[in-house]
């Protein structure tokens, strides 16, 4: 007799054990595959208010049970609204509330404010299958049986994409900039691959911010202080309230992650006459650096470029990995960023909303495919290099 599987809903990660919920995530090792899908990111999320009650993100993590263990988890929130997504959906909720809908609250499984690809469907090992339809399901029925509109899945693998796609979710595609490591042993070996004109760019571009005045320096595990991330949070703060009107992450969410994940962060500061003058925060994984938030107090030529991506691609190249730079930025592209496809996964409760959905989706695929063909043919690399990454 097959056993069966219960899915249960949680209003906070701290009813599931974290060395439980690591082992679904892949993130028990030396380093997790992906930090933002970890108990203790989740868990900083959750403590530093940063989620929760009055934030627009509220917990209601699922997880399955096999045989008296958990064998899959989620991270799944109800959303009251559409910000700090990074796959936007602002157009469907116009449209269904122009219809006489409710849009909001919807049910959404994410990382928030974290456009990073990663799993979400969150099995031990040896559960894959079983655990990945067994999460979908339950997050069905959980928005289902709320008399939600809708549910999305943000962010996901492909391989999620088209499982989730086969049982019954809408499966979308967007696009994201993202440097691949081909084996590189310097930053030299990397500027070979690219035409002569891009690469005078970028060495230009280097020399010109390295030239601020300052020193610019790597900051991780025990070498991360307090006053490193007073400083970070300065700059957080400044653009935030220029891209966003207000920051997404609380202060205290900076401290928990001092406490509990200085190992998976790399912080890159810009040092001038001992004050901190600009910063990019990176988290680390085990095959990915990941740029997540960048700062500056003074303005300086080429520091933003240098501090975001070129520190990154150092960092990469040493320590064998590949960067993702966040979400948008075809500026990106010049520096050796190349367009990759992303995916979402949705499920709309309305059947002829959804067939509006479906055919919007459709149509943007043609579009993010023609766009992922064009801007990669504009990329820095010499042709025959773009040829051989295809």
């Amino acid at each position: 007799m097959t056993e069966a599987l219960e899915v249960r809903t949680h209003d906070s990660i701290a009813e599931i054990p974290a060395e439980v919920w690591d082992a679904c995530a892949l993130a028990t090792g030396e380093r997790p595959l992906d930090p933002f899908t970890t108990h203790r990111f989740l868990s900083a999320l959750e403590q530093s208010g940063s989620v929760g009650p009055r934030t627009g993100w509220q917990p209601l993590y699922l997880s399955v049970h096999k045989g008296g263990q958990i064998i899959g988890v989620a991270p799944l929130f109800a959303k009251g609204h559409s910000q700090g997504e990074y796959v936007f959906d602002h157009s469907w909720a116009h449209a269904y509330e122009r219809a006489g809908g409710e849009y909001y609250p919807k049910f959404q499984i994410a990382a928030p404010f974290t456009p990073a690809t990663g799993r979400r469907f969150l099995t031990r090992a040896g559960f894959e299958a079983e655990g990945l339809a067994a999460l979908v399901q339950g997050a069905v029925e959980v928005t289902a049986n709320n008399g939600l509109s809708s549910l999305h899945v943000t962010f996901c693998t492909e391989a999620e994409a088209i499982a989730g796609e086969a049982l019954g979710l809408l499966h979308r595609t967007g696009q994201q900039f993202h440097w691949e490591n081909r084996g590189y042993e310097t930053f030299d070996d990397f500027l070979a691959e690219l035409s002569s004109r891009k690469r005078k760019t970028i060495r230009k571009e280097r020399q010109q911010a390295q030239a601020f005045g300052g020193e610019i320096i790597h900051l991780t595990g025990d070498d991360l202080r307090p006053e490193h991330w007073d400083a970070f949070w300065r700059f957080y703060q400044d653009t935030g309230s220029r891209k966003w009107g207000s920051p997404y992450l609380t202060r205290a969410f900076f401290d928990l992650v001092q406490e509990t994940m200085r190992d998976d962060v790399l912080l890159v500061l810009a040092v001038l006459d001992g004050r901190y003058v600009a910063g990019a925060l990176n988290f680390i994984g085990s095959e990915t650096i990941f740029g997540r938030y960048w700062g500056c107090t003074e303005f300086f030529p080429c520091l933003h470029f240098e501090l975001c991506y070129y520190q990154a691609i150092d960092y990469a190249i040493a320590h064998g990995l590949r960067v993702e730079a966040g979400a948008q930025g075809e500026h990106k592209l010049a520096r050796g960023y190349l367009p990759h496809e992303t995916h979402s996964l949705h499920w709309i409760a309305d059947s002829r909303f959804r067939q509006a959905v479906e055919d919007f989706i459709v149509q943007e695929k043609r579009m993010v495919d023609e766009e992922i063909e064009i801007l990669t043919s504009y990329g820095p690399f010499k042709q025959t290099t773009v040829e051989e990454q295809d």
